[in-house]
């Protein structure tokens, strides 16, 4: 089922952006910890620099 919830819109800083270029693996890793600690239960779906999209996933069941 398609959950069809509007996506919140964040930023984050230059510091983990640079990681993007140089260390993929480490960009993702920090965007997801960078979330994780500020928005607990909100999931990384989708970035396009400067904006980072979040989807509420709390309280969903899996």
């Amino acid at each position: 089922m398609i959950d069809n919830k509007p996506l919140m819109r964040s930023m984050m800083g230059e510091q983990i952006w640079k990681l993007m270029r140089t260390d993929p693996e480490a960009f993702k890793r920090e965007t997801r910890d960078y979330f994780a600690r500020g928005y607990p239960g909100w999931t990384v779906t989708k970035v396009k620099y400067p904006i980072v999209f979040l989807r509420d996933d709390r309280g969903r069941q899996t």
